[in-house]
């Protein structure tokens, strides 16, 4: 058993679902987030993160596993250093979602959208189909550039218009001088929320 293994077997996850609560973990590990499937935790002296995923998502840590090994080599996908049953161990990333960025006024450029653009386009060469393209899996790192994460659903076989929906948001109204580049964050999960539900139009 590797030390990243241990250090997953310390995580202890009560609930089921979704609704999964962090119950216990090894103190060298600092939490750092949670998702739909998983907690995330940054490791002692190192720049990597360890992300353990609930007991009903083991599935999906498998899957997403695979597609990191598929993304190997691209600079804008964090790398993969050891995965097991319920944990991944990729690159720490330091910066910002997108979402944080919109939410505390940092400013999101036109090359920025680029690099997203050409960081799927690199997967798509990989042979697979990004999915799921939203703001709180795309990181502005403390240098400037874009890293994408949460890569689970890359291999769906669905049309996903999610990436291309925000781009015209940005184009549409973010990039509008009247427009404020600073919005609460709940009043961004409203839009979430709306958007999901297909009551914002966003055709061109």
């Amino acid at each position: 058993m590797t030390v990243w293994s241990k250090l997953a077997d310390s995580v202890k996850i009560g609930g089921r679902g979704t609704r999964a609560r962090l119950l216990d973990h090894d103190p060298s590990l600092t939490f750092i987030g949670a998702g739909r499937s998983a907690f995330v935790f940054k490791l002692s002296g190192e720049e990597k993160a360890l992300k353990v995923f609930f007991p009903d998502f083991t599935h999906v840590a498998q899957e997403e596993a695979e597609i990191y090994k598929t993304l190997q080599g691209i600079k804008y996908y964090p790398s993969l250093y050891e995965a097991g049953e319920n944990f991944l161990v990729i690159d720490y990333i330091e910066g910002s979602t997108l979402f944080e960025c919109v939410s505390s006024g940092i400013s999101i450029t036109d090359e920025h959208i680029a690099e997203v653009d050409s960081a799927l386009l690199s997967a798509k060469m990989r042979g697979l189909n990004p999915s799921d393209i939203h703001l709180r899996n795309i990181f502005i790192t403390s240098d400037g550039s874009i890293m994408m994460i949460d890569v689970a659903r890359f291999r769906q076989k669905k049309d996903c218009t999610q990436w291309n929906d925000l781009k015209t948001a940005f184009h549409k109204y973010y990039r509008k001088a009247y427009f404020p580049k600073r919005i609460p964050a709940a009043l961004m999960n409203v839009i979430a929320a709306l958007y999901k539900k297909k009551l914002i139009p966003l055709a061109p």
